[in-house]
């Protein structure tokens, strides 16, 4: 497995090794989890290095399940590795898609650029055009490329909103640290409405176990059973952490620059059609967004305990800075509404 130590791949490795699977986990550092059942072999690889991922195959595997792959480079790579490997299991994203008039993630900014999905959307829904650009457009170039190499069968999972333990870039962190702050107010733009379809890294998990099972060429979405909106997302953190607050909804787009915006908040709802996953590889969620919430706020709270939220989380502060809580903001909206 690729990327084994990431917020996918451990819980994955678990899954095949409880599955009877003898799995060979590899990351940049080489390092174990502690979930893990003593048979995981863990092993030190960077992808990137001509010829190490081939002398990591050695004689090669039934299954190799990727990541982190994106872009042609990949694609090659994976193709390239079709003697050697039976199928392949790779983690693509539900950031692809695109509506019937060509707006998807990469348009939100534009005039006009805010994308109507249908409700729900199956993989036959159109993504953008393949290209270097962007993260979207580098996942479509990775899943085109791998589906063309006919040598080598590739379960494609176009893997919702992740959450979960170990994420470089938790969500959650909206709700949680603003609890820990002792915020008693919140503010969440479109009502709390937004919709993005989420997905915990356990039900990634059983898809990938499945898929292994089951090779096949093949795109499948990945998300929850449920879709809760900002609000229920919201509700859940503050269940997980026995804390409430005064939540004030706001019609339409966010008032003002850092207030009401969320890691979620999408003005039209993006949600995800399961039924190929059910049809084609028996696929029956393990969790759902607000049972699984528990674990992921234990693990969280562990992690701020005692440092600051960008220590914790760097990328998380590269990605929003400080827009996610500028209480300044929030109270100077609050105070002008409240007159």
């Amino acid at each position: 497995m690729l990327g084994a130590t990431g917020q996918i791949g451990r819980p994955a490795v678990a899954a095949l090794a409880r599955d009877g699977w003898r799995v060979r986990a590899a990351s940049r550092r080489g390092r174990r989890d502690d979930a893990w059942p003593d048979g995981v072999e863990a092993v030190a690889l960077d992808r990137d290095e001509p010829g190490a991922l081939e002398s990591a195959l050695g004689d090669g595997c039934d299954v190799l399940v990727d990541c982190v792959a994106y872009g042609t480079a990949h694609a090659r790579q994976l193709a390239a590795l079709s003697g050697a490997v039976g199928s392949a299991v790779v983690v693509s994203s539900a950031a692809v898609y695109v509506d019937e008039r060509g707006r998807g993630f990469d348009t939100q900014d534009e005039p006009d650029g805010l994308p109507r999905y249908p409700v729900p959307m199956s993989e036959a829904q159109p993504t953008v055009e393949p290209g270097e650009a962007t993260y979207a457009t580098r996942k479509v170039a990775l899943e085109r490329d791998l589906l063309a190499a006919d040598r080598l069968p590739v379960t494609l999972l176009r893997a919702g909103a992740v959450h979960g333990p170990h994420s470089r870039t938790p969500r959650e962190l909206y709700f949680v640290q603003r609890a820990l702050d002792k915020r008693r107010v919140r503010v969440l733009a479109h009502r709390g409405e937004s919709r993005f379809h989420t997905v915990n890294t356990a039900n990634l998990a059983e898809l990938i176990r499945l898929a292994a099972l089951r090779p096949g060429a093949r795109v499948l979405n990945a998300v929850d059973p449920q879709a809760p909106t900002v609000a229920e997302i919201g509700a859940a953190v503050d269940a997980a952490l026995g804390w409430s607050c005064e939540t004030v909804l706001v019609d339409g787009k966010p008032p003002r620059e850092n207030v009401g915006d969320t890691p979620w908040a999408l003005p039209y709802p993006m949600v995800l059609d399961m039924t190929a996953a059910e049809r084609e590889l028996g696929y029956r969620a393990v969790t759902g967004y607000a049972e699984s919430m528990p674990a992921t706020v234990e693990w969280m709270t562990r992690e701020l305990a005692d440092r600051d939220w960008r220590e914790a989380f760097p990328d998380m502060a590269a990605s929003y800075g400080d827009a996610l809580f500028d209480y300044a903001a929030e109270d100077e909206w609050l105070a002008e509404r409240r007159g």
